[in-house]
């Protein structure tokens, strides 16, 4: 799998201190829409790999990741680049407007 989970533990070393964009995705479980976003996530991880690294936060066990990047409403992605958020979206998203928060 391409995807790397994220955890309170190493979010620095994977997301902030990345050398390239980190798209991070705010999930859970039992949620539909994720679920539904989940294979179109990993094919942006293998399309993309090398360029963009793609992470996955499961918010009931990284609540504080969460409330950190105020995540109300999952699934919430989160573009990063050189450790700052850049782009964001809620809810789901098609293939295509990801490939364009991507640009």
């Amino acid at each position: 799998m391409l995807e790397v989970e994220i955890t309170n533990q190493n979010f620095e070393e994977e997301v902030l201190k990345s050398e390239i964009p980190v798209l991070v995705d705010f999930y859970a479980t039992w949620c539909g829409p994720c679920k539904m976003l989940s294979p179109i996530i990993s094919e942006i991880a293998e399309e993309y790999q090398g360029k963009i690294k793609v992470g996955k936060v499961n918010v009931d066990e990284q609540t504080q990741l969460a409330i950190k990047f105020q995540v109300a409403s999952i699934p919430t992605l989160i573009l990063f680049k050189n450790g700052n958020p850049v782009k964001s979206s809620v809810g789901f998203q098609s293939k295509s407007e990801l490939e364009e928060m991507l640009k």
